[in-house]
C-alpha cells in the first residue's frame, strides 16, 4: 500500500477503532482508575510524540491530568530512570519495537506504576511488557512517513479521555464528546476531497528550502507533525512553533515572501493566531498558507486551505492534519524526491 493510500484510508481508520476498541478502552479506564494515579507520564518518539503533545492539552483541559513527556534516555542509556511513584506510565509508538520506549515501560514495571502501550503492532515487545493495550488497529502501514498510524493515535487518546471521565461519572457531556468522535471520519473524508486542489497549491513551493509552521492549543502537536512530514519528505526545513513561542525570537527571521504555514481552525487560541498572521503578511510581508475554517483567516491568507465546519477545537487535530499530509506527498513528488522511501530513514527504529 502507497502513502498516498494510506492517507486515504484514514476515515475507515478511524471508524473501525471507534467502533471495535470503545468497550476495551472503558474496560482499561475503569480498572486504571482503581490504581489512584496523580499524573501521566508519556513516552515516545518521532510521531507518537506529536500524539503526546496532543494528549497534553486534551487530558489537561478535560481530565484535568497533569502530564509529562518522557526522557527515554534517561532510562535507556544514563540508566539513571526518575520516581515513578504516582504515576500512570503509557507509552505511544507505532511500532512497539523502540528499545529505549521499552526500557521505560520496563521501569515502570519495576517500580510498581501501571502502565498502558498504546500501539500499532499488539503482538509487539512493548505490548507484551505493558500490562493494558490498546491496539489503534491502524493495519499494516508500509510507507515510511506515518500518517494512518498517527491519526489512530490521536483517536486512541481521544476515546481514553472520554473514558477516563466517564470511569469518574457518566453524564450527558460525556456521551456528546463520543458522538463528536463518530463525525471525525466524514470530516476527514471533506478534507481528501481537497487532494486535486492542494496538489496545485504546492506548484507553487517547488524550490521552497524553509518555512515555519504555526499551531497553538491542541494543534501544538499538528504543527509538530507536519513540519515532520515535510522534513521527512521533501526535505524542507520546517521549524514547528507554537504562535505564542514564536514571538519571542524567532518572528525575526521573516522577511518578504518566507513562507508561513499555519493550522488555525476555530477555537480558544484562534483569535490570537488570527493577529499573528495578520502581522506577518501586513507588516513583515510573509507569505501565509492556513488550514481554517474560519472565513476571517481564510480571506486573510495568500494561500487559504479551507476546513469542514463545525469542528470542535478538541478534535481538529484529528482533521486539519490531513490537508497537511496531502500537502506534504504532493510537494516531494513535485521536488522529485520517492514518497515511500525518504532517504537515510526505516520504517521501524530500534533504538537510539
Amino acid at each position: 500500500m502507497s502513502l498516498i493510500q494510506e492517507i486515504y484510508e484514514q476515515p475507515t481508520v478511524m471508524r473501525r477503532l471507534l467502533h471495535t476498541q470503545w468497550e476495551h478502552i472503558l474496560e482499561i479506564a475503569q480498572q486504571l482508575r482503581q490504581r489512584n494515579f496523580r499524573y501521566v507520564f508519556l513516552a515516545a518518539r518521532g510521531t507518537s510524540d506529536n500524539a503526546g503533545r496532543y494528549a497534553q492539552y486534551l487530558w489537561g483541559s478535560f481530565n484535568q491530568m497533569p502530564m509529562a513527556l518522557a526522557a527515554p534516555s534517561l532510562f535507556s542509556l544514563y540508566q539513571q530512570p526518575p520516581s515513578l511513584a504516582d504515576a500512570l506510565v503509557i507509552a505511544v509508538t507505532q511500532s512497539g519495537q523502540s528499545t529505549d520506549i521499552l526500557s521505560v515501560i520496563t521501569e515502570a514495571r519495576r517500580q510498581g506504576a501501571p502502565t498502558l502501550a498504546i500501539t500499532n503492532a499488539a503482538q509487539s515487545p512493548l505490548a507484551e511488557e505493558a500490562e493494558y493495550v490498546i491496539d489503534v488497529q491502524a493495519g499494516e502501514e508500509r510507507a515510511i512517513a506515518a500518517t494512518k498510524s498517527y491519526t489512530a493515535q490521536l483517536m486512541a487518546l481521544a476515546m481514553f479521555s472520554i473514558a477516563l471521565q466517564y470511569a469518574e461519572s457518566p453524564n450527558i457531556s460525556i456521551e456528546e464528546r463520543k458522538a463528536t468522535l463518530e463525525h471525525v471520519a466524514d470530516w476527514q473524508q471533506e478534507c481528501l476531497k481537497l487532494n486535486e486542489q492542494i496538489e496545485r497549491i504546492t506548484q507553487r513551493y517547488r524550490y521552497m528550502e524553509q518555512c515555519v509552521v504555526l499551531g497553538r492549543g491542541y494543534n501544538y502537536a499538528s504543527a509538530y507533525e507536519w513540519s515532520l512530514k515535510l522534513k521527512e519528505l521533501s526535505y524542507v526545513s520546517a521549524e514547528p512553533y507554537s504562535s505564542a513561542d514564536f514571538l519571542h525570537g524567532p518572528v525575526a527571521i521573516v522577511e518578504r515572501g518566507f513562507p508561513i504555514f499555519a493550522i488555525a481552525p476555530s477555537g480558544v487560541v484562534f483569535p490570537n493566531l488570527l493577529e499573528l498572521l495578520k502581522r506577518l503578511q501586513q507588516e513583515q510581508h510573509a507569505e501565509v498558507l492556513t488550514i481554517s475554517d474560519d472565513v476571517q483567516a481564510l480571506e486573510l491568507a495568500d494561500i487559504p486551505i479551507p476546513l469542514p465546519s463545525g469542528i470542535p477545537e478538541w478534535v481538529s487535530p484529528l482533521v486539519a492534519i490531513l490537508p497537511a499530509q496531502l500537502f506534504s506527498y504532493h510537494l516531494t513528488h513535485i521536488k522529485g524526491f520517492d514518497t515511500e522511501a525518504p532517504r537515510g530513514l526505516q520504517k521501524i527504529t530500534i533504538s537510539v
